[in-house]
């Protein structure tokens, strides 16, 4: 097979493929027996039905689709390989010629294919970007708020006549009305003031209402099929209850810990608080060293890629193409592509692989978000081939954390970080993988099956009526 590749723009190729008869030929053979075997030709065993007949009776031409369209995709496949580039895309495949349809057996299968392929860029060297981060500093009101918090898991919700405010737990009813029409509602809703997690606008039109008071405010709906559309809110409160707080003594403290006094209550806390912060140290400086690595690139997005990227954005909320939501999430979309490319680039060059147990931890933790049985999602994700986009999300995400290995992190005090909690090592990686190598020989080892000397006997004996047996049998046969 002979290939060339031919550059139409920085992110789509065309390549030109010519087969000789000669590799066509095994495929030919098989489609021979294969239409062989489903044709019932007078004179003629079904599978025993020679090629100059099925060249007389169904047409060498129909043998020749058959074998081009098993074969096909190979030879795609190992052009494109040989191009060295990585699709982003099905490719648009044009047969140009064709082996000889009439006369000899011979000719060649020629075809193009043109295919959006990933944009090619170097990637900075790793060890020559320095990232830095905020320093650890724990102070007596981060102290406070570990414990407010911890308060907070152990108190109790009081009925309150007053008006709402920070802080409440409000029962609501929200309904949503968009050019008149009422398009959603919800009731008996318990939402905490100042959380912010449920509609833009919704903690400022419940501070100061009562008990049955409403209010509407204007927002934009955050889901359902009108997200991102802007609606006429109507909140109403049933119920407005305050938190209280237990009181903080040694009480508390072994109430709610396995400490006796809140002295070593407000150190574990305290410790804690660091382990968060550093754990926020961690994340900062991952997504720095994203940012970093997105100024060091350049290449142009795919436009390809981000309208099927928008189309299937598009169809999962129920819009139809040419929608105006398409163009008011495109700059996020194509900034998004530009990442996955990104992503999957600096993966190949740390050789990011994804363990089963990475990819099985990721489905559960994503079904819960989902709130679906895990069983349930994995079967679903299967089905809808979905598990080698989770495995390259997974790769994504860990070459961030493979690539902080080697850059050198300071917080903003100019001392080093240590996240090797956080992000591992290769030191580390490679004691696991001996451990793994190790445990799996000693399965292996403990699964072997131990025979004494005696059942050796019994077993050669045993070995030795069968082997008698079996050539008595053949002996009856001839």
């Amino acid at each position: 097979m002979k290939s060339t590749v031919e550059n139409l723009d920085p992110a789509r190729i065309k390549l030109t493929v010519e087969v000789p008869y000669e590799e066509l030929e095994p495929s030919l053979d098989a489609a021979y027996k294969e239409i062989g075997s489903q044709v019932q030709i007078p004179g003629f065993r079904r599978g025993h039905v020679p090629p100059r007949v099925i060249d007389q009776r169904v047409g060498r031409a129909s043998v020749i689709q058959e074998a081009v369209n098993n074969k096909l995709p190979d030879f795609y496949r190992d052009a494109l390989n040989d191009s060295g580039r990585v699709p982003l895309g099905q490719p648009d495949i044009e047969v140009t010629e064709l082996v000889n349809v009439t006369g000899p057996q011979g000719g060649q299968l020629a075809f193009t294919a043109e295919v959006t392929v990933r944009p090619e860029f170097e990637l900075p060297e790793l060890g020559g970007i320095d990232v830095t981060v905020d320093a650890v500093e724990i102070t007596d009101a981060d102290v406070d708020t570990e414990l407010d918090n911890l308060r907070a898991r152990f108190g109790s919700l009081k009925s309150v006549k007053r008006a709402a405010k920070t802080g409440d737990f409000v029962t609501i009813d929200l309904k949503a009305v968009i050019d008149g029409e009422e398009v959603d509602s919800v009731s008996g809703v318990s939402y905490e003031i100042g959380k912010g997690n449920m509609l833009e606008g919704l903690d400022d039109a419940l501070v100061g209402l009562k008990a049955d008071g409403s209010t509407t405010f204007t927002t934009k709906l955050a889901g359902g099929e009108h997200a991102g559309e802007e609606a006429e809110v109507t909140v109403t409160a049933t119920a407005i209850k305050e938190r209280e707080l237990p009181e903080v003594d040694d009480e508390f403290a072994q109430m709610a810990s396995e400490f006796d006094t809140v002295e070593e209550l407000r150190e574990d806390l305290r410790a804690q608080a660091a382990e968060r912060k550093t754990g926020d140290q961690a994340i900062a400086a991952r997504d720095a060293l994203l940012e970093q690595l997105r100024d060091a690139v350049s290449f142009d997005v795919p436009e390809s890629v981000v309208e099927d990227e928008i189309k299937q954005h598009l169809q999962a909320e129920g819009k139809p193409e040419g929608d105006p939501h398409a163009d008011e999430i495109r700059d996020d979309v194509t900034s998004g592509v530009r990442d996955q490319i990104l992503l999957d680039v600096l993966a190949e060059s740390l050789d990011v692989s994804v363990t089963q147990d990475e990819l099985l931890e990721f489905l559960m933790q994503t079904a819960q978000q989902y709130g679906m049985e895990p069983a349930q999602f994995m079967q679903g994700a299967q089905q809808a081939g979905q598990i080698p986009a989770f495995v390259f999300e997974i790769a994504r995400n860990k070459s961030l954390a493979m690539a902080l290995r080697h850059v050198t992190v300071k917080d903003s005090n100019g001392e080093a970080v240590d996240l090797t909690e956080f992000i591992g090592s290769d030191e580390l990686d490679a004691e696991a993988a001996a451990e793994a190598g190790a445990a799996a020989a000693a399965q292996a080892a403990e699964d072997e099956v131990v025979v004494s000397p005696a059942d050796a006997d019994e077993a050669a004996d045993s070995g030795s009526s069968a082997s008698s047996a079996s050539a008595d049998s053949a002996d009856d046969a001839e």
